[in-house]
């Protein structure tokens, strides 16, 4: 395969993981509660995809399994933030711990078993046929058309042209004057916070069962965090999320493609690479221009509980 044409197709695939946890968090990030759990959501997710398709063969049941998983999971620290309003950071946090150590608990018998059915290419006729971008853009599977194309287009359309999307950034941006007017805070947070926390799980179904077909602890390897940051950089915008993910899955193709290669770079470079971009694509933007800087802010009432007899 040409060289260029193997790092778009890895690139491609290696943002996918990251485009649609960043989706996810993006959805309970802009309701007015950051997600600190992606981590432990994807391990979940990739550990249930995995054991889904061992048991039938099937790797759609097996990504609907992850989401599943994720939306239960997500109801359980939605009822914990938004309806007990309890500390959303220490939550997150325990919830990366705690997915983390289920799925390595419950994964120990697929450790290093290769999935027994993943998904596989589905090349657009024609498109497929063009030199070098045809085989890396056209010839994925349906999960990256779905991941790339419909969720964040559909989701853009929601979030910006739609009276539940106006009503969802106003229980992000301001609680109280959202209650006001008649929204019901608590309902969009809860179901904002399980549905991100659902797609953050479908990421890691998509690891196991498109990107690297097999389960083994330690598979996310701290995607989960760069998402966060995706998010962040992405100025909370679910298309910029998505253009983001891609970027850093080009960094991370990047260090494949190296090692498959044999360059002249250590290996321990390599897989820092995907880290070091993290801390750079949110630093450097943030110093560079105080418009970016407002540009890239959180919502207003990021992390803060709303208490209803306070406002």
């Amino acid at each position: 395969m040409d060289p260029v044409t193997a790092i778009l197709q890895t690139s491609i695939l290696a943002g996918g993981v990251l485009a649609l946890a960043a989706l996810g968090e993006t959805l309970a990030e802009l309701v007015g509660v950051v997600n600190l759990g992606v981590e432990g959501l994807m391990a979940l997710g990739a550990v249930a995809g995995v054991a889904t398709v061992v048991a039938t063969h099937n790797p759609y049941l097996g990504f609907l399994a992850a989401l599943a998983v994720g939306l239960v999971v997500g109801m359980g620290f939605a009822t914990a933030t938004v309806l007990i309003r309890a500390n959303q950071v220490l939550c997150g946090l325990a919830l990366t711990l705690l997915g983390s150590g289920m799925a390595a608990t419950l994964g120990k018998r697929y450790s290093g078993t290769p999935s027994p059915a993943v998904f596989g290419p589905v090349p657009i006729p024609l498109l497929s046929d063009l030199p070098i971008l045809g085989k890396a853009l056209f010839s994925q599977n349906l999960l990256v058309y779905l991941i790339y194309l419909v969720l964040p287009i559909l989701m853009h359309l929601v979030l910006f042209r739609t009276r539940l999307g106006l009503n969802m950034r106003s229980v992000g941006e301001n609680p109280a004057a959202a209650d006001a007017a008649g929204v019901n805070v608590a309902r969009i947070r809860f179901w904002g916070v399980s549905l991100g926390a659902a797609l953050a799980a479908g990421a890691g179904g998509y690891l196991t069962l498109a990107f690297v077909p097999s389960w083994s602890e330690g598979v996310v390897a701290g995607r989960g965090w760069i998402a966060v940051s995706l998010v962040i950089f992405a100025g909370y915008r679910p298309i910029n999320a998505v253009l983001a993910a891609l970027l850093f899955g080009l960094i991370t193709s990047l260090g494949f493609v190296g090692q498959a290669r044999n360059w002249p770079v250590a290996p321990a470079i390599l897989s820092m690479l995907p880290y070091l971009g993290t801390i750079a694509f949110i630093i450097l933007p943030v110093l560079a221009s105080e418009r970016l800087r407002r540009w890239m802010a959180a919502p207003a009432a990021l992390s803060v509980p709303y208490f209803r007899d306070q406002r």
